[in-house]
């Protein structure tokens, strides 16, 4: 679930989420893939700051070493404790905001040489109705990623831990669109904007 996104370039970043200028150097891309570094927007003391991790979490204990098991998604369920048929890759996007945020987690893990690996993971919660009827196979079913309101974005960056858990709800299925596209888009090689034709 959630394998590839596509992530806009660095001043649309800046412009829907109210940041200065970051000087990161963010190219958009219409496959981003695990493992490669994303856009992570975190608040640090009060002040929104654009960043780049690792998609894919590194635990604080794993000591800079990526898990055998690579893990992009946590499911909201568990996220305070820690097949069948043909899967068809799909766009999905919403019509109610041209970019958005997932809820995601962050952690920092130490190499032995002092290196710190920061790695990021999406949290993902029971799918809606749209959701629910595409992503349906595979060992977690019926799931979709937490994709932050704009509304929302402060109490999720700045807020309480119950302000932050408050904001994690289904977005409406009738504001998202989804379609079918390429299985072009299963291999990370692959970076145009063809990859979100519909096929």
């Amino acid at each position: 679930m959630c394998g590839r996104y596509v992530s806009p370039d660095e001043a649309s970043i800046e412009r829907e989420f109210n940041l200065v200028r970051q000087d990161q150097n963010i190219t958009p891309s219409y496959n981003v893939a695990p493992t490669q570094k994303v856009p992570v927007i975190r608040a640090v003391d009060g002040i929104r700051k654009l960043e780049t991790l690792r998609w894919g979490l590194i635990p604080f204990f794993a000591k800079g070493e990526p898990p055998k098991y690579s893990t992009i998604n946590a499911r909201i369920e568990t996220v305070e404790t820690d097949e069948a048929g043909r899967k068809a890759p799909y766009f999905i996007h919403l019509n109610d905001q041209p970019l958005f945020g997932f809820a995601g987690l962050w952690d920092r893990s130490m190499k032995p040489d002092g290196i710190a690996i920061e790695s990021v993971v999406h949290i993902t919660m029971p799918a809606n109705d749209l959701l629910r009827s595409i992503h349906n196979t595979g060992s977690n079913p019926h799931r979709m990623p937490a994709i932050l309101r704009r509304e929302d974005q402060e109490a999720w960056l700045a807020g309480s831990v119950d302000e932050a858990r408050s904001v994690l709800k289904q977005y409406d299925a009738e504001l998202m669109v989804a379609y079918e596209v390429s299985t072009r888009v299963n291999s990370p090689k692959n970076n145009d904007a063809t990859l979100i034709d519909p096929v």
